[in-house]
């Protein structure tokens, strides 16, 4: 289910000048006055913000919602189970699919971003958990980790994250979400396998929840033949002997 929450932002109090000392020969009750009009006039800004914000004069920042698909895939009885480790570094993407913000296709060609909506993390990110997840709850392998974790990999899963985008092409929000796959030998720092892999699924609805969840479904698509693909290339490669380093 997707996780929302709102924040909003505080308004600052503004801080008045404080008078310096007196300078030389000028007579005390004028530098009182001094610093008793610079006291009024800090009172006199400070009462204008609040009567300013209350009439709401002052510009609100709007709240913004936080969405995670959490995607959860179930083990195909047809994948092998493996006894080789595998590194997960975090995918590529390009700059604006490498950030928080979700990005939706209204017409071919044309890319924009949902107004006061989020992911919780950027889309790389949210690939990355999720394999790292799959990978460990199918039981079908020795070990996986993040690159830098201290896991040594036998293979590493190289990702380019190419769309995670809602897409009106067909007239209705559908999350699209497509990522290119290389397996490659830690050993030779040889590529042993690719492929590229897409999943399309429609949002039941246009508003931004409906098209979560449609992320959830698409998401769950591309890891679950990512992690079939993945186990079975990399026992196909083990099969043919070791690679040259």
């Amino acid at each position: 289910m997707s996780a929302m929450t709102k924040r909003t932002l505080d308004g600052k109090a503004m801080a008045g000048v404080q008078a310096g000392p007196p300078g030389a020969g000028a007579p005390p009750p004028v530098a009182g006055a001094r610093r008793a009009g610079g006291l009024g006039a800090n009172a006199l800004i400070a009462a204008l913000v609040v009567a300013l914000a209350g009439c709401g004069i002052l510009p609100e920042k709007e709240p913004i919602a936080l969405y995670a698909p959490e995607a959860r895939i179930q083990a195909d009885p047809a994948w092998p189970t493996v006894d080789w480790q595998l590194q997960v570094p975090r995918p590529h993407a390009a700059e604006l699919l490498d950030s928080p913000r979700i990005v939706v296709r209204p017409v071919p060609g044309e890319l924009q971003v949902y107004k006061g909506a989020v992911w919780t993390q950027p889309a790389p990110d949210l690939l990355q958990d999720t394999l790292l997840r799959a990978f460990a709850d199918s039981g079908r392998i020795t070990g996986v980790a993040r690159r830098g974790a201290g896991v040594t990999g036998d293979y590493e899963l190289l990702l380019e994250l190419r769309r995670f985008d809602s897409d009106y092409a067909p007239g209705a929000p559908a999350a699209v979400v497509e990522v290119g796959a290389q397996l490659v030998s830690s050993r030779s720092n040889q590529v042993v396998a690719s492929r590229a892999f897409r999943a399309t699924a429609p949002a039941a609805a246009t508003d931004i929840g409906s098209v979560s969840r449609a992320f959830e479904t698409a998401l769950g698509q591309v890891a679950t033949e990512l992690v079939g693909w993945t186990l079975v290339e990399g026992e196909r490669s083990q099969a043919s002997g070791p690679t040259r380093p």
